[in-house]
């Protein structure tokens, strides 16, 4: 019975031994082996691995793309104008065994990532106006501070992979002073458009003035040729009527004097019977 312990009791310290002895590294990790907190090595490849047990312990990290973000920083661009900017970086682990020796823990290093990204944004933005953050210098300035960071990301075995502005803002009364300005701007663009329409529309009455009384004038100075021209056509007509029977044509002009004459029943005329208008009724 005793031998039976004995057997049971040195499979499960094997068990035990070998239990410690085996570990497992995720498709998303790498991992260091430390003795005595020296370095045994460093494993990046997933896969059961093995360790002295007891002796050896390990510690891991991750190996995908992590993020760091950055606070809303009101930072003074070049030209002194103030910008609210909050920015990110992403990040990979690429020495292990760097990391450790320095930071250790993500939670350390996201500290000091967001301490290197803000002076990076302070010193890039510092030293380029606030209108270049609009322009197609962006990407550029975003370079300048991504290897910036990455410089100083190195020393902690980081490789800085992007940094990106989240947002870029104006403060508060930064934006209504550029507000009201725009609004200044506006109207005294629109006083301009105004101004510029009423001269015009005054040289357009001006130009239709001078068109109408050219072509009043051209009328009536076509309406007297013409009046002109029926006075003497009559007149010929009357002249040729006269010559042909100057006696009939005295008679029917007398009828058409005392039609005209006459023609309002209120009218009273008081002539003499000698008189030469009333050489028909003596007749």
């Amino acid at each position: 019975m005793e031998k039976y312990i004995k057997y049971i009791i040195l499979s499960v310290a094997i068990i035990f031994i070998a239990i410690n002895s085996l570990f497992t590294v995720k498709q998303s990790e790498q991992a260091i082996v430390l003795q005595f907190g020296e370095l045994v090595k460093v494993i990046k490849e997933p896969g059961l691995h093995f360790k002295l047990p007891f002796i050896n312990n390990v510690d891991y990290f991750d190996k995908r793309l992590l993020n760091v973000m950055d606070e809303e920083r009101e930072l003074i661009a070049k030209d002194q104008k103030r910008v609210i900017i909050s920015a990110y970086a992403k990040y990979k682990i690429i020495d292990p065994l760097k990391f450790y020796q320095t930071v250790r823990g993500q939670s350390a290093l996201q500290s000091r990532l967001n301490n290197i990204l803000n002076s990076s944004l302070r010193q890039v933005i510092g030293d380029e106006p606030l209108a270049a953050l609009l322009t197609d210098r962006r990407s550029i300035i975003m370079h300048e501070i991504q290897e910036r960071v990455n410089k100083e990301a190195k020393k902690f075995g980081v490789d800085t992979i992007d940094v990106r502005i989240l947002r870029a803002d104006l403060p508060v009364e930064n934006s209504a002073a550029i507000y009201k300005r725009m609004q200044s701007d506006r109207e005294k663009e629109a006083k301009t458009f105004r101004a510029q329409g009423e001269e015009e529309a005054q040289i357009i009455m001006s130009r239709s003035d001078k068109e109408k009384v050219i072509i009043i004038a051209e009328a009536n100075k076509k309406s007297s040729i013409l009046r002109g021209q029926g006075d003497a056509e009559a007149t010929k007509i009357y002249a040729d009527a006269f010559k042909m029977d100057s006696q009939f044509y005295n008679f029917y002009r007398s009828l058409e004097a005392y039609r005209n004459s006459f023609k309002d029943k209120d009218t009273s005329i008081y002539l003499s019977s000698e008189d030469g208008f009333m050489q028909l009724f003596n007749k």
